[in-house]
């Protein structure tokens, strides 16, 4: 075997043909060339009424992160050429820290806009961005519910992402079908678990991950580590069905994985190799071993070849010289790269390209999903299953709202009416007003897991943030009523408040909407910082300042008018809720003066004592808190939406220094003899 750089000449395997053009031999059969590469086989899935096969080309990409001081850049990604044909799967590589995932996100359009990325990205031939039905992405992080059992968590997700021209039963033999085939069969009815319940497997919940986006058949699909967790027989088994999936349906499949074994490697048809960002190697599988071992760096034998490439070319650890030739890993980098860089394995993969690139490909239809109502009936009902099976969501603060409302309860136990009974009563209605709501934080764990799963199942399409929002907020009424009402009688009545249905009634309506709007509140805060602690010292310290300004601890006239007045006294909803309860509790009501033998009436003690607005009735202050409630909620979702934009979904742009990849490929091109 040859061993110069600028040519080389690998013997083929006997178990491979090597075409004429240098690539290697499909396993049906077929050269290098993608049965779905032909117009005929783009008309026949039209009149099949299927979705057109997908091909994916990526021209010269780079990608570059600012680093902190913004002064400079860190190369991710420098000048990636590749392609991904329907039918085949191709296998991204390379060592920790060497571009997969940024490459795999780059090319499902999922970069933020923080990145800085140049090159070109066709799908089909032309620059489009990916419908929702015809790509998915599977995460290396499984997001799941985890209060779900399996069987629910794919069923919800069948009803979400199949259209409504499906039957339920349509809908649930397919999510029946796809559990089966990964394995899931014996886990359906077990709970998925998590941070503070037992459940499956990681192995099973990487399952799941993947279960939950081929549901729909796509026909591009995208997977960030899809073994990770599994054990060597069940990532081959996983691995098969993904491949004879891709065979059956024409699917493009693109998966990023760290070192799989030597079964699964064989499964892949063509294998792109990254160090630090640049390609070492892009070409067959089959072809790899012998691209090595032409340039010295043979495998050894009972050795599994993907352990092999990535040692070679892994520099983290570079304190020895190479264990093959003695040379160290930048050496053995550089010898790899500036080969693949002048050998004819390159000039295919250019070729490839510039032939996919002049393909007049369909463009991608956006595929069919649930209606909007189905989703928003489907969700509602998932997150109520979800904010009844969680601990930490409600059912816990409920508990803790009950001890703090009986001990408030039994502190303030008969109030009675005389002169000092009127600072009692202020002081237990602010303190329940704002201790069941600035408790809210207590539920922020959950958010941020809900909006994890939101963020993975919006960014593959799966339901409208509109859907989702509302959902949310329909499923958690009952339970905030719930924690609202009960905790807040056993104080009301223990304490001696009006006794009046009706007054108890407003009572526990300004604790409802002002528990909906602190829900609002920490969603957002949520969606901003997704990170428990900071979320909860960030909640935290809102919910502080808008008590300060509720005016109970400082009275309106004494406030500064910068800041405390004027923007935040009439933001606070605070504010709202304790003048509500104090015009509920005081007018109607006569007390005992500070001196002997006056009087002191309720509207008396709202307006001149507390200093608030007596002008308008008590109903203004509440339809006020429900308009907040309503406006923090639409304020979640505007949140939501803005968060979607900063992840790059648009076609790449074209640059005029790529028109040499076109120049490139119409160089002759070297045979690879056998």
């Amino acid at each position: 075997m040859a061993t110069g750089l600028g040519s080389i000449s690998l013997e083929s395997p006997p178990a491979n043909k090597i075409s004429p053009s240098g690539w290697v031999a499909g396993r049906d059969g077929h050269d290098g060339k993608s049965l779905a590469s032909s117009p005929e086989i783009s008309v026949q899935a039209k009149k099949a009424g299927r979705r057109a096969p997908v091909h994916l080309t990526w021209e010269d990409l780079s990608v570059t992160a600012a680093s902190e001081s913004k002064t400079s850049s860190t190369a991710i990604l420098a000048g990636v050429t590749g392609f991904a044909r329907p039918g085949e799967v191709l296998a991204i590589m390379g060592p920790s820290g060497c571009g997969k995932t940024t490459l795999l996100d780059t090319l499902a359009g999922r970069l933020t806009q923080s990145m800085n990325r140049s090159g070109i990205i066709l799908v089909n031939g032309q620059k489009q961005t990916l419908a929702y039905g015809t790509s998915a992405y599977v995460t290396q992080e499984d997001v799941l519910m985890t209060t779900l059992t399996v069987q629910e968590a794919i069923y919800y997700s069948a009803q979400l992402q199949l259209p409504d021209c499906m039957s339920g039963i349509q809908k649930r033999r397919r999510a029946e079908k796809v559990m089966v085939e990964m394995g899931l069969k014996d886990a359906m009815n077990t709970i998925i678990g998590g941070r503070s319940s037992k459940g499956v497997s990681g192995g099973q919940r990487r399952r799941v991950s993947i279960c939950i986006e081929i549901l729909t058949r796509p026909k591009l699909l995208f997977l960030d580590e899809p073994t990770s967790g599994l054990d060597s027989a069940a990532s081959y088994h996983v691995m098969n069905i993904i491949v004879n999936q891709a065979r059956r349906h024409c699917g493009t499949v693109i998966i990023s994985i760290h070192q799989p074994s030597s079964e699964v490697f064989e499964l892949f048809d063509n294998l792109c190799l990254l160090c630090s960002g640049t390609t070492v190697y892009f070409g067959p599988t089959s072809l790899t071993a012998q691209f090595f071992a032409a340039n010295g760096f043979p495998c050894p034998q009972m050795r599994n070849p993907c352990d092999h490439f990535l040692r070679t070319i892994n520099k983290d650890f570079d304190m020895n010289k190479n264990y093959v030739n003695k040379q160290n890993t930048k050496e053995a980098i550089d010898i790899l790269t500036n080969s693949y860089n002048s050998s004819n394995i390159y000039q295919d993969v250019l070729s490839q390209v510039a032939q996919i690139r002049s393909m007049a490909g369909d463009l991608l239809k956006k595929g069919e999903r649930a209606g909007f109502i189905t989703q928003c009936l489907v969700l509602t009902r998932r997150s109520s299953v979800n904010m009844w099976r969680d601990l930490g969501y409600y059912r816990l603060r409920l508990l803790v709202y009950i001890i703090i409302c009986l001990s408030i309860g039994t502190l303030f136990f008969d109030i009675g009416s005389d002169y000092g009974s009127i600072q009692a009563r202020c002081s237990m209605l602010s303190y329940i007003s704002g201790y069941l709501t600035f408790m809210a934080i207590g539920g922020f764990p959950s958010f941020v897991e809900d909006l994890k799963i939101f963020k993975r199942e919006r960014l593959n399409g799966h339901y409208s943030a509109a859907a989702f929002t509302i959902s949310n907020s329909i499923s958690s009424l009952p339970f905030l009523l719930l924690i609202s009402v009960v905790p807040a009688a056993s104080s009301y009545y223990l304490t001696g408040l009006q006794t009046n249905p009706q007054h108890f009634a407003f009572f526990a309506l300004i604790i409802y909407s002002s528990v909906i709007i602190v829900e609002g509140l920490m969603m957002i805060v949520a969606a901003v910082v997704p990170d428990f602690l900071m979320g909860i010292i960030t909640g935290a310290g809102i919910q502080g300042w808008m008590i300060l300004a509720s005016g109970f601890f400082r009275l309106p006239r004494d406030m500064p008018k910068t800041l405390w007045v004027y923007p935040a006294y009439y933001i606070a909803f605070q504010r709202y809720a304790t003048q509500g309860l104090y015009k509920n509790e005081f007018i109607g009501l006569t007390f005992p003066g500070s001196t002997g033998g006056t009087t002191i009436t309720g509207i008396e003690i709202v307006r001149d004592i507390w200093q608030m607005q007596a002008g308008y009735s008590k109903w203004v202050d509440l339809l006020i808190l429900l308009g907040m409630g309503i406006l923090y909620r639409l304020l979640f979702w505007g949140v939501i939406r803005f968060g979607e934009g900063l992840i790059v979904r648009k076609p790449m742009p074209v640059k005029q220094k790529q028109n040499h990849i076109m120049e490139m490929s119409s160089l002759k091109i070297i045979e690879i003899t056998g």
